[in-house]
């Protein structure tokens, strides 16, 4: 990593600092879904373990997409602000400024998992993974984050305004939902099932969920980092595209 993404990254850390509304709603709205979820749909709901045990790899997933939207509107606004000439005079270019942003918001994110976790725990959520498990849990949900951040920032370069830029990043928030987050799949409708198994989404979930209660995950795993690399190396191509499209 170059000493310019270094230094941009602690730029957009600064910013976000002075953002607070923005931190407090990519932090409360995922908290407060988890609360709703378990005591007011759990007891409704049969996934045939404690309903907080199933819920939480949704709801950080849910988090990481809320926290994205950030990424979107804070590259929009450095667009529309002229900032970038000023970097570009400086010989900054635009991937230093895009991964600035990117590992700014996997930092954000981060610090909100840890906080929803941390709920999550005081509510009876109770995990079983060894430490290798946690380490590769760890691992799935970093991925995660990074290429929806990626996909954010690209988001955020198409965008004409922040506005737009948090409403182009709100697919990302609703993806989990017809997935294996919530409900198991075979509850849902029949034309919905086969989607909600095989978008990017399910096996990321699923194997934080395998692996946070110890069970077996076979290559589900391996299936979710192939995801995970194929969006980033999706949305890195198209962000240096865009990027030299807008700035040129």
């Amino acid at each position: 990593m170059s000493a310019d993404a270094l230094v941009l990254t602690g730029r957009s850390v600064r910013l976000s600092r002075r953002n607070i509304d923005a931190l407090i709603t990519a932090v409360a709205l995922p908290v407060i879904l988890l609360l709703i979820f378990v005591y007011f749909f759990g007891g409704a709901i049969n996934t045939g373990t404690r309903y907080v045990t199933y819920v939480v790899p949704g709801v950080l997933l849910l988090c990481a997409g809320y926290g994205s939207a950030n990424t979107a509107m804070a590259v929009t606004e450095d667009l529309k602000g002229g900032i970038i000439d000023r970097f570009r005079s400086m010989d900054i270019g635009g991937t230093a400024i895009l991964t600035g942003h990117v590992l700014a918001s996997a930092a954000r994110n981060l610090a909100a998992t840890s906080l929803v976790f941390a709920l999550a725990f005081a509510i009876g959520f109770r995990p079983a993974a060894s430490a290798a498990a946690w380490f590769a849990a760890i691992g799935v949900l970093v991925a995660y984050i990074l290429a929806i951040s990626w996909l954010a920032a690209t988001a955020g370069l198409i965008a004409k305004s922040p506005e737009a830029a948090g409403g182009f990043t709100f697919f990302m928030s609703f993806l989990p939902y017809p997935s294996p987050a919530f409900v198991p799949t075979h509850t849902l409708p029949s034309w919905l099932q086969g989607f909600a198994e095989h978008q990017p989404v399910a096996p990321v979930i699923e194997s934080l969920r395998g692996l946070l209660l110890g069970q077996q995950v076979g290559h589900t795993p391996w299936v979710a980092l192939a995801w995970c690399a194929g969006i980033a190396a999706a949305a890195i191509a198209g962000a240096a595209l865009l990027f030299r499209r807008r700035t040129d």
